[in-house]
């Protein structure tokens, strides 16, 4: 469980460190803002994957 949540926070890390400086005081909410996206859209897709196979 906990490669997963490293995987998704490394991934979180590169896409907020698009937007928003590394030594920004507010980096780490914005990169745990950006997780919790990505976990949200992954379990989303996962619970639609169903239906848009079917189709």
């Amino acid at each position: 469980m906990s490669a997963v949540f490293r995987i998704v926070f490394i991934v979180a890390g590169a896409i907020t460190a698009l937007f928003v400086a590394r030594d920004a005081l507010n980096f780490t909410i914005i990169q745990t803002f950006v997780a919790v996206l990505l976990v949200t859209a992954i379990v989303g897709v996962g619970s639609f994957w169903g239906q848009w196979r079917k189709t």
